[in-house]
This record gives structure tokens, C-alpha cells and sequence, in this order.
């Protein structure tokens, strides 16, 4: 490995704040949890995770000329995130008073929902873009690094984030799991179902 491990290690602290700094992933995140629970919000955050394997390898194979070729692909999938989550919002708001256990929307096929608008959440997200193509090479110099080097900046790029979307996820499906109330947990889907609203009111303009 050619990179050296104190550049590893700030790039590291970046990425630990970039994921500390609120945005549509977090409020997704959460929204999921708390009308789900866990299981309904870690297939969200696998498909961010799988999103965020991509653009750190783009700026590493030094290959930023493919955003704006395929600019009108990315703009395509910020409107489909948009989509997405405004769609699961209407529906957990219009199924507030499902039970947990007997709610299919909010289990199996939620799993493949929330991992398709996590994926393109995140592959549509210029925030995202602009950190890994804009900043990550100033970090390490990518002229000179090696296909190890390469799996050590994917691998943090993907961890940290993952380990910290998992984290609030059992955070807030845990405080779910303490609230038994019918009335309470029907708030609950409700607020979640406005906040997947807001995320996919947000995404176009981000």
C-alpha cells in the first residue's frame, strides 16, 4: 500500500463528518426505522452503501469526464429517488394504523424499496458527487496509487458510512420496539411518512 496511513486515517475523520452532517439519507434512514423498525431501514442502507462504492472508484480511476456525459442519467435518477420516496411516504401515511407485524408494505417488498431508493439516493445525490470526485483527491495523490490503495479507500468509504446509517437505524428501531400504543406508533408512521415526503421533496434540489 502506497498511500500512507495518516492520510487514511483524515480521510477517514472526513468521512466520519460528512456522515455527522444531516441530509436526505439520515431523514430516510430514520423514517424507515420508525415505521418499520431495523429490518425496514438496513436494506436503505445497504443500497447507500452499495452507491457509495461507485464514486470513490470513479474519482480514484481519475474518470470525472463520465459525470457529464452522463448527466442527463443522473438528473434521470434524482427524479426516480424522488419518486421513490414520495411514493412510500403517501403510502405509510395512508396505512398509519397498520399493525407492524401484519403490514407487508412495511416488511418484504419494503426491503427491496428501501434498498432501491438508498441506491439511488445515493447515485443521485451531487453532494455525494462533488465530495468523492472534488475532494478525495486531495487527499491521496491518484496518480501514483495501487489496486490495494484503491480497495482501502473503497473500504473506509463504504464502512463508515454503513456502520454509522446502521447504527441510527437500530438506534430508532429500538426506541419503535419500546412503544406498544397503537395511537402512538400510528403518529409515529405518520411523521415518518411526511419525513420520506420531505427527503423526496428535497432531492431535486440538492
Amino acid at each position: 500500500m502506497t498511500i500512507a496511513l495518516p492520510d487514511l486515517l483524515l480521510y477517514c475523520g472526513a468521512l466520519l463528518i460528512l456522515f455527522l452532517t444531516p441530509g436526505p439519507v439520515w431523514l430516510a434512514i430514520m423514517a424507515r426505522a420508525l415505521s418499520g423498525g431495523f429490518g425496514a431501514a438496513w436494506p436503505l442502507a445497504v443500497g447507500v452503501a452499495i452507491g457509495d462504492m461507485l464514486w470513490p472508484l470513479v474519482a480514484v480511476l481519475g474518470i470525472s469526464w463520465i459525470l457529464s456525459v452522463f448527466d442527463m442519467f443522473m438528473l434521470g435518477m434524482r427524479w426516480i429517488a424522488c419518486g421513490v420516496f414520495l411514493i412510500m411516504g403517501f403510502l405509510l401515511i395512508r396505512h398509519a394504523d397498520a399493525k407492524i407485524d401484519r403490514d407487508s408494505r412495511l416488511t418484504r417488498p419494503g426491503a427491496w424499496a428501501g434498498f432501491g431508493a438508498g441506491l439511488l439516493a445515493i447515485l443521485g445525490n451531487p453532494k455525494a458527487v462533488l465530495f468523492y470526485i472534488g475532494v478525495l483527491p486531495g487527499f491521496f495523490d491518484l496518480r501514483s496509487v495501487t489496486a490495494v490503495d484503491v480497495g482501502a479507500i473503497i473500504a473506509v468509504s463504504v464502512a463508515i458510512p454503513l456502520l454509522g446509517n446502521l447504527a441510527v437505524a437500530a438506534l430508532v428501531g429500538k426506541l419503535r420496539g419500546l412503544m406498544s400504543n397503537p395511537a402512538t406508533l400510528k403518529r409515529i408512521n405518520m411523521m415518518a411518512g411526511v419525513l420520506l415526503i420531505c427527503v423526496g421533496l428535497l432531492i431535486p434540489f440538492l
